[in-house]
Order: structure tokens, then sequence, then C-alpha cells
């Protein structure tokens, strides 16, 4: 958490220091506002609008929305520095915007690292569903269709959104709005992309290259007008950790598919006559072959010593225990026979992270979610909420009395056998694969139906009109 913190406090100094030469006299000739690049000018007003209305209702609700809140402004207003930057000087080489592009990427990183941070929150749903399309502040890198990556980034909340929405719908209409606030952000986003940067980020076609700009005091010398404001610095050095590996593979990312076409650019012309299988006579003008001493290698040693032992990540303790009105089943491997009897109708049960285990759970209860869980089979007496299984892999669950609705979501490979008392639930599937429910016989055996993963939709002339495919059984 303190690294994170860490982070968060060098981008934020970053983004003062960069508006702040923005904004000094003479920085835009006067500091006119009408010098202001007019799509740097049509993000501030998306700042001023639906940015400060979920900022606004974040902080009503306090706690960690309004902690995840101020982690997205902070990403906003970096963002709105690569804006300026672009809209002053011409487009950097790809190795560059690189560099332009880190800060963004890392702080993507910093926004989903708090959601893993707080999955005990009262508001995970909210946590999940900005920490989920928060990576559309990537569009900048995602030439030539930043609009639909932006569209596809909100898809991936609306599973979380929705949840807020049921939980809160009737209970406290401030998280409805807060829902509202939040989406129109990414809404209002795609029609800006659409109006100002159709197939990626638009450059300034006059001034510095933007390397040029980089190393630009960050004060105006007396007695001369200051160069335009450069990309935001290089974060300050860090100890390596996972985190900062993610965060450069993100860069990596966004600037390789900046490069389009170019990508092939820095590749060498063989022409014909260096070719070897056109020019069999090559072969022997390698000249002498090279001599010199043999590549290193480690001498073995004397006795038979035991090699240093390779330090491996810190293990999360497993964990199954009742936390108020939750059952909290976490980081079980390899575990069978796993059982909570003690239960109430009011309780819900939380299974995060088990692999090759099985649990079984008494009597009756409110709810049930199996979060990023391997191998897990999953037994159960009534449920009387909904059971969710959210990215999982080879999941078995077992109904034995009765349950009205299982959803199924980011999820590769989930069985679900209905008991007779059970075959009026419903399966709500996205996102998934090789599913199937199975239906008791009188025999006691039981008859496998795969749910549909492929559909096809019709326009009818009014609305559209969608089907399962035959080939998805």
């Amino acid at each position: 958490m303190t690294d994170m913190q860490s982070l968060v406090e060098r981008l934020e100094q970053a983004v003062g220091r960069l508006e702040a030469v923005s904004q000094a006299p003479g920085m835009h000739g006067g500091g006119s506002p009408k010098e202001i690049a007019q799509y740097v000018q049509a993000f501030d007003s998306l700042l001023a609008g639906p940015v400060a209305e979920y900022m606004k209702i974040s902080k009503d609700i306090g706690g960690d929305v309004q902690k995840h809140a101020e982690m997205v402004h902070t990403g906003l207003m970096i963002e709105r520095v690569l804006l300026v930057t672009a809209s002053q000087c011409q487009q950097p080489s790809a190795n560059n915007f690189s560099t332009l592009l880190k800060p963004i990427s890392e702080h993507i990183q910093v926004v989903q690292n708090f959601r893993e941070k707080n999955r005990g929150s009262k508001l995970f749903n909210h946590l999940s569903a900005v920490s989920e399309s928060i990576p559309a502040l990537g569009w900048v890198a995602m030439a030539p269709k930043p609009g639909p990556y932006v569209k596809e980034m909100t898809d991936a909340a609306m599973f979380y959104t929705n949840r807020v929405l049921k939980e809160y719908k009737d209970v406290d209409k401030k998280h409805v709005d807060w829902v509202k606030a939040y989406l129109s952000i990414w809404a209002e986003l795609q029609a800006y992309i659409k109006e100002y940067h159709t197939t990626g980020l638009t450059w300034s076609k006059t001034g510095p290259i933007a390397k040029e700009v980089a190393n630009a005091p960050t004060a105006p010398s007396a007695g001369a007008a200051p160069p335009p404001p450069g990309p935001p610095p290089p974060p300050a050095p860090a100890p390596t950790n996972s985190s900062t590996g993610d965060s450069a593979s993100h860069s990596a990312l966004f600037a390789q598919i900046n490069q389009g076409e170019g990508i092939t650019s820095a590749l060498k012309h063989v022409s014909d006559d260096m070719k070897i299988h056109k020019n069999p006579g090559l072969k022997n003008q390698g000249g002498p072959v090279r001599t010199g001493p043999k590549p290193f290698t480690a001498p073995k040693p004397a006795c038979a010593a035991s090699p240093p032992k390779k330090s491996s990540p810190k293990k999360e303790p497993a964990m199954l225990e009742l936390e108020g009105k939750k059952w909290r089943v976490e980081n079980q491997e390899n575990a069978s026979n796993l059982v909570i009897s003690d239960t109430e109708l009011k309780q819900v049960a939380y299974i995060y992270k088990c692999t090759n285990s099985t649990l079984q759970i008494k009597g009756k209860i409110n709810s049930i979610t199996v979060d990023n869980c391997k191998k897990l089979g999953l037994v159960f007496d009534d449920v009387v909420g909904i059971v969710e299984i959210i990215n999982c892999r080879d999941i078995k669950v077992q109904v034995m009395g009765k349950v009205p609705t299982v959803s199924i979501n980011k999820t590769d490979g989930c069985h679900v056998y209905l008991s007779k008392s059970s075959l009026a639930c419903e399966i709500v599937s996205a996102k998934s694969s090789e599913m199937n429910v199975l239906i008791p016989t009188e025999s006691g055996d039981f008859n496998e139906f795969p749910v549909p993963e492929q559909f096809k939709s019709l326009w009818n002339g009014q609305k559209l009109v969608t089907s399962v495919t035959e080939i998805a059984g």
C-alpha cells in the first residue's frame, strides 16, 4: 500500500508541475484561453461536467469510493497534460511516445491495485466497476480505433454497475446517481474522441517534436517566452516489483500498438545477393572459424552442497471463517471436505482463489460468490438470492435444494448440477465458455445440456432480434 501511495504522489506532483508550466504567463502568448487548442478546451469541459459530478457524488458516498475517485481524477489530469503536449508538439518517435504514455499506464495499474487491496470493502462492486473500465485511459495509443476501445472498456464495467444498481436502487439513490455519473464520463469521452481524435491522438503539425521539449525548463528565463510544456517527467527510480513490471509492459504495449504499419520500419532490407539459398558460394566465404576461450562455465562444487533456495512470493494464508455476516473461504489449495454447517439465512459466502478443493455449505443462506477459483467443487443446500461464479476455471456446482439464479461471468468450464426442486433456476451467463447444466432423471442419473455460447442477431425493421445459432447447440 505504501508503494502504491508513493507512486500516486509522484504522479500528482508531475501533473502539478506541468499544469503550473502550461498556465504560466506568456505560455500561450499572454495566457489567453483562446490560444489553448480547441480539443484541450473540449476535454476541460468534460472535466468540468461529468467528471466533476462523479467526484461530487463520490465524495458524498465517501470511504473507498472517494479515494478511488481521486485516483481516477488524477489519471484524467495526467491525460490532459498529454493532450496539451500533443496540441503544441509534433508526434515523437515510438520510443519517446512510450515514455509519454508511461505515467498513464502506471496510473491505470495504481487504480486497479487499489481494488485488489480492498477486496473486503463493502463497496467492492463500485471499486470493481472503476477498475475494469479504467484502462479506457489508454485510448491515446489505440489508433486507428480509440473510440471503440473506450466502448469495450465501458462494457467491462457494466456487470458491476448493474450489481450496484440492483443493490441500491430501492435503498440509496445516491449510489444510482453515482453509476450514471461514472458511466457518463466514458460516454462523453467516446463522443469527444469521435469529434477530435477519430483515428488516433491528434498531434500538432507545427512546433517542436515532443522529444525536443522533454528537457524543457520548468520556469521561463528572464526576457524570453518559455517553450511549450514538455511531457510528464519519468517517475523517480523505485524498487523493482511486479507492479512496475506490469506498468512497463503497459507502456510497451501502448507504444507497439501506436506504431501501426511503421512497426517494421526498423528492419533492414536483405537483397538477393546477400541470401545464402540464392548464392551457395556464400557458405564458403564465412572466413576462418573463430577461435578463442571456451564460454565460461561455473566450476562444480567440491562437495555436494544444497543449492540456494529461490525466494518465492509469500503465500496468502488459507482462510475459512465467519466475518460478521460473511463466510470467507480464501486461498484454499488441495483441501477436500471443507464444510460450513452453522449457517443462517442472513449470511453470505465469498469463496476466493481456491484451487483443487471441495466445499459443502449446509443449511439456507442468502447468496454465494465464487471468485478466481480453479478446479473447485461446490455443494450447497439452499440459496435464497443468487450464486455468482466470476473469473473461474473448471468449476462444478451442485444444488441439493433450491436456488433462483446462477450467474456465470468470465468463466471457462462450469458444470451446474440442479436438483429436482431447483429446475426453475435461471442460468445467466456472459463472456464464458464450456458451460453445462445437468438435469436429474428418474433413475438418479443426470442428462447434460450445454449452455449456448454463440448467437446471431438480425434487424427486423424495428429492433434487433437475437437467437441461438444452430452450431451452438
